[in-house]
């Protein structure tokens, strides 16, 4: 069986002060859930969040990270950087890196390689925006989306690696697909998974989480779907309480 993994993703919130806050608030309240528990912070507190979860059964995880070991990047961070903090695992490919930020299937590859060469875990984001959804391009877009980001990544590699389906339309709008929809178009990229691979180690191997404005509302219908794996929580990661809620679906 996949274990569940539930990540919270603070995208460009918190200070070190409110990191404390949280984390400090969070840690009793999500002790016992049994999904795997991740949240992602900004690169500044990161070190304060790994600090605090030592002991605890979150682990941390970095909201990007780039393909070089080194070099003339100004503002980026390398793999090596977040290993020397703590960090287990990094968002690759988020729908905000790809429209704001020039992210492109190829970048992404790149940093995933990069990710696993040292040792961190992905969780690699592929997504549709309600233009392509409406299009009819939602299996063109994710089969594109997941064949580039797997593009030289070995099978026994899949095992520290979680896909997390966002429609872009569903982010941080409130608008949720439905249960249905959501494990149906996870299907889709289980099913690239497997051509790619093997229908085993896609079964087997790898988690994909839905990451679409979940929330405590709406957590148990999308947990009860056979291909939900867990979420990529945006807003509610943001308060202990909510986040809490998820987890413990």
């Amino acid at each position: 069986m996949r274990t569940p993994i539930i990540a919270g993703n603070w995208k460009m919130n918190n200070t070190i002060a409110a990191t404390k806050a949280l984390v400090t608030e969070l840690i009793p309240l999500v002790k016992d859930a049994k999904a795997e528990v991740v949240i992602c912070t900004p690169y500044t507190d990161l070190a304060t969040a790994v600090e605090l979860t030592k002991g605890t059964n979150i682990k941390v995880g970095a909201e990007n990270v780039h393909w070089a070991e080194k070099g003339a990047f100004t503002g980026e961070i390398s793999a090596d950087m977040l290993l020397e903090l703590g960090v287990t695992y990094v968002i690759i490919g988020h729908s905000e890196r790809r429209q704001y930020f020039g992210e492109t299937d190829q970048t992404v590859n790149a940093r995933v390689k990069a990710a696993l060469a040292k040792g961190l875990k992905p969780i690699i984001c592929v997504g549709e925006t309600l233009e392509e959804r409406e299009g009819g391009k939602v299996e063109e877009v994710l089969v594109r989306q997941t064949t580039e980001a797997f593009k030289d990544i070995a099978e026994d590699a899949l095992e520290n690696i979680v896909v997390a389906y966002e429609p872009v339309w569903a982010i941080g709008t409130g608008k949720t697909a439905t249960a249905e929809v959501a494990n149906d178009t996870i299907k889709i990229i289980r099913d690239t998974l497997a051509r790619l691979y093997s229908a085993k180690s896609a079964e087997e191997k790898v988690r994909i989480q839905y990451g679409g404005s979940m929330n405590p509302k709406n957590v148990k219908e999308l947990m009860a779907m056979p291909e939900i794996d867990g979420g990529l929580i945006g807003g509610a990661s943001l308060k202990a309480v909510d986040f809490s809620l998820v987890v413990s679906y």
